[in-house]
């Protein structure tokens, strides 16, 4: 059971009751949080703000006085119910408001402000790039924390009760403290002496033992010791994500704005829950290049379609910077699923002998019209198809398909989900 301080909190206390309270409610929280994003501008979730989440949600257990024995009451005004009858609950007869913003009917509506770094958390809660395997050291390593021995001061959450009561034993000794036990045998002498002058001689032994005891206490301040902690440096996995996006003139502004919203969701994940993740931008038409991230987000372009031309520029930059055997690889791809005819073969080989076998793990988002439903649309494009055969083999590659905004977020969970070693994607 858990009891509620509600006195007034001292000051920066309110930050541990906010803490609290998003621990003891972070699956409720966490709904709400994915919620609200499908139906956000992706600058919006930077930003944090207000989400809402059922009020039952929020119930905090305490203490209360019971009726007590058996208790006969008499409402007045009572035409409806008799005795026996249940009760409905607040809501269920006209009660509570109705609909809330948390989207439960007859539910009262909790609203909460959460901070750009607490929405973030719960956003990106339980993602992760699959099969991170390769060990090999980043440049740049990030801090971890280790044990480093004892201190003589520190935060009394640290304390050390093994060294510290083994340095009291040892002061005790080296002064030569009495032990409780030769006093309980001098009283135990003293209680069978009949002698006068023996009675007198045990009595000031006893004094004299008492009052070393005080003198020398069990516990000394210079025996506390405190587990000490100090950062050092960690290995971490280095690895690469490759963002390849279709910006030929097949691709309609709808397809065009839900491969952006894929790409930002990506780019917000990697930067915030990964330190040392390179991300590198590359968009193709007929003809591909590696762009920085204000030009792949914001600049337009036209052209046919030759996606060969992407896989190609990938390869390239993976030869000369990011040799597999050291990095994870990862690709993340978004197109409306057309190709050159002629160009099938070529992307089908490119994958199939270089891209695949060197990467840890390939995502294909496929971009369809308001009006397209399901992946029977995208079973019926020339990508969808050789990248289907491609999956059928057991290589890394997973596939989707998109057609409004609210289906992004669901479907960005799916690919990046964290799962078990050896764990796929279900198609």
């Amino acid at each position: 059971m858990q009891v509620l301080d509600r006195r007034l909190n001292p000051g920066g206390k309110n930050l541990e009751n906010r803490q609290r309270f998003l621990r003891r409610a972070k699956a409720i929280v966490r709904q709400a949080v994915r919620h609200s994003s499908q139906s956000r501008d992706i600058s919006d979730i930077l930003e944090g703000g207000e989400i809402s989440i059922p009020a039952r949600g929020v119930d905090e257990p305490r203490f209360h006085h019971g009726p007590g024995g058996v208790r006969d009451e008499v409402l007045p005004g009572n035409k409806k119910f008799a005795e026996g009858d249940l009760l409905p609950r607040s809501g269920e007869d006209g009660g509570g408001s109705g609909q809330d913003g948390g989207g439960a009917d007859g539910e009262d509506a909790f609203r909460f402000i959460l901070t750009r770094e607490e929405f973030l958390d719960l956003f990106l809660d339980d993602l992760e790039l699959p099969d991170l395997a390769k060990r090999r050291l980043a440049e740049v390593e990030h801090e971890g924390i280790r044990r480093a021995g004892y201190a003589v001061s520190g935060s009394p959450v640290n304390i050390a009760i093994g060294r510290t009561m083994r340095h009291a034993m040892g002061r005790r000794i080296a002064l030569h403290r009495p032990s409780p036990q030769s006093v309980a045998l001098l009283e135990g002498k003293l209680a069978d002496c009949a002698d006068p002058e023996g009675r007198a001689a045990l009595q000031s032994e006893i004094a004299a033992l008492e009052s070393r005891m005080r003198r020398i206490p069990y516990i000394d301040p210079i025996d506390i010791r405190y587990r000490r902690f100090e950062n050092v440096p960690k290995a971490v996995a280095q690895a690469a994500m490759f963002c390849l996006m279709d910006v030929s003139g097949s691709m309609s502004e709808h397809m065009k704005d839900l491969a952006k919203r894929f790409y930002m969701l990506l780019y917000i994940f990697l930067t915030k829950r990964y330190r040392h993740v390179e991300i590198v931008f590359i968009r193709h038409t007929d003809r591909a290049e590696e762009v920085d991230e204000q030009t792949f987000f914001h600049s337009p372009a036209t052209g046919g379609t030759v996606v060969s031309s992407a896989f190609e520029a990938m390869r390239r930059i993976v030869e000369l910077r990011y040799p597999p055997e050291d990095w994870n690889i990862y690709a993340a791809q978004a197109s409306d699923g057309d190709n050159s005819y002629s160009d099938g073969e070529l992307t089908a080989q490119l994958l199939r002998d270089h891209i695949l076998p060197a990467s840890q793990y390939f995502a294909y988002l496929e971009v369809g019209d308001a009006d397209e439903r399901g992946e029977g649309a995208a079973s019926r494009s020339s990508l969808w198809g050789v990248y289907d055969s491609l999956r059928a083999g057991g290589l890394p590659l997973s596939m989707r398909k998109v057609t409004t905004r609210g289906e992004i977020f669901p479907v960005f969970r799916e690919l990046f989900q964290r799962r078990q070693a050896g764990e796929r994607v279900a198609s």
